[in-house]
């Protein structure tokens, strides 16, 4: 049973990060892992870059150039800028397409290893005892609670450790989240006495000179 209790721990462990974070943000992270192996749209992704780096660059050679002053640069600079965002949006069309798919495809996956599973453990392992607690350690209504809904009085059913497991996991994420925000709030004081006192020093050195 001992790798039961994991499963289930690291279902929802897998549930939390998911919801905590997003769908749709895990699919994104997924996607560029994705592009990352040897694949037909690993190229077409890569080439995507360097035209919307391209694209980038040229729109900026053209804000610098004057269509009155120097025309023929204007023009040239407007043609070439043109054919790459053509080149580009084709490019993202069909790998939005692709994505699309991959998206519907790892959603679908997601909810059957995640969801389905949960949902299986939790029907066949229904009458099971993960543990049993010691007995006399609760009262009797406690027991039939930690046994809900068909597992062995005395004993902790799947169910109830499934809940268990997602209040903790939700308990010690929130305690994270609070420890990096103090972490970041305290370096962002920090940081701003340091310049208060640098502005200060400057100050002073001025004035003695």
């Amino acid at each position: 049973m001992v790798s039961l209790l994991l499963t289930v721990f690291i279902l929802q462990l897998a549930a939390h990060i998911i919801n905590s974070v997003g769908a749709s943000a895990v699919n994104d992270i997924l996607w560029t892992l994705y592009n990352k192996l040897p694949i037909s749209t690993s190229s077409a992704a890569a080439q995507q870059t360097t035209l919307r780096r391209e694209v980038v660059r040229l729109k900026r050679e053209l804000a610098k150039v004057s269509a009155q002053d120097d025309f023929a640069r204007w023009a040239k600079l407007r043609r070439q800028h043109d054919k790459v965002v053509g080149d580009y949006d084709k490019i993202s069309t069909s790998l939005q397409s692709t994505q699309s798919t991959f998206n519907s495809r790892l959603n679908t996956l997601r909810m059957i290893l995640i969801n389905g599973l949960r949902f299986f453990l939790q029907y066949w392992y229904a009458k099971k005892a993960l543990f049993y607690i010691p007995k006399g350690w609760a009262p009797y209504y406690a027991e039939w609670i930690l046994s809900f809904p068909r597992a062995p009085l005395g004993s902790v059913s799947i169910q109830v450790w499934g809940i268990a497991c997602a209040s903790v996991i939700a308990l010690v994420g929130e305690a994270i989240i609070a420890v990096v925000v103090l972490y970041l709030g305290r370096s962002a004081v920090e940081k701003g006495k340091e310049e208060r006192q640098s502005k200060i020093d400057v100050k002073v050195e001025g004035k003695m000179k």
